[in-house]
């Protein structure tokens, strides 16, 4: 009876899509940060916006959405502004869902591993403070939170993906899904490879 009840037991996927119960997060000092908690629509409704530790309960695609939505925001300037990513949710789920259609299609596996594979690859693992003794500012090295590294990672793939699309033909799920694939793979030309880098690197020369 148990073994007729498993056969037709049917695999809860993302969106009716994509599988994510056996993805696994191979660096320890991300698996608290990145969630894989399958719903079949990944949308708190910003339940979990309240407080800093609610976002280690959001569905880790979402907070890419999210993300998507301000792509073309720097820091607190906001110089560039996309035109097609605004704060519909339902227009920035359909620009993630291109592009882990696009992953798919060229990598054959399931898209949703292959971000978590981007988002460790891209995590850096310590950045520089600006600490004041004596009146004099100085450049510190400090490690990153779990939460940090996961934030940074994500906005630097969707930034790498805004500039590769930003005024060019190529659309932004087809740059999105190529910086996911690029970072999934460590690939030197990935925009946020050569931030986590660059970070590391000024961290490592303030020690």
């Amino acid at each position: 009876m148990s073994e007729q009840m498993s056969e037709n037991t049917t695999v809860f996927k993302v969106f009716g899509l994509y599988d994510i119960t056996e993805i696994k997060v191979n660096d320890p000092g991300l698996a608290c940060a990145i969630d894989l908690t399958p719903h079949l629509l990944v949308k708190s409704h910003g339940r979990n916006s309240k407080s800093k530790k609610g976002r280690f309960r959001t569905n880790i695609i979402e907070r890419l959405i999210n993300k998507v939505s301000v792509a073309g925001h720097r820091g607190k300037k906001h110089k560039i502004e996309v035109g097609h990513s605004t704060g519909k949710y339902t227009k920035n789920l359909k620009i993630v869902l291109e592009a882990f259609k696009l992953i798919n299609e060229k990598t054959k596996q399931n898209p949703v591993e292959v971000l978590v594979r981007a988002i460790e690859n891209s995590a850096p693992r310590d950045e520089t403070t600006i600490i004041e003794y004596g009146g004099a500012r100085y450049p510190q090295a400090v490690d990153i939170s779990p939460l940090r590294r996961v934030n940074l990672a994500l906005r630097n793939i969707v930034h790498g993906a805004s500039e590769k699309s930003f005024g060019k033909k190529k659309k932004f799920y087809q740059a999105l899904a190529e910086e996911i694939i690029l970072a999934a793979e460590n690939k030197g030309e990935s925009f946020a490879i050569k931030k986590k880098n660059e970070s590391e690197k000024q961290a490592d020369s303030a020690r």
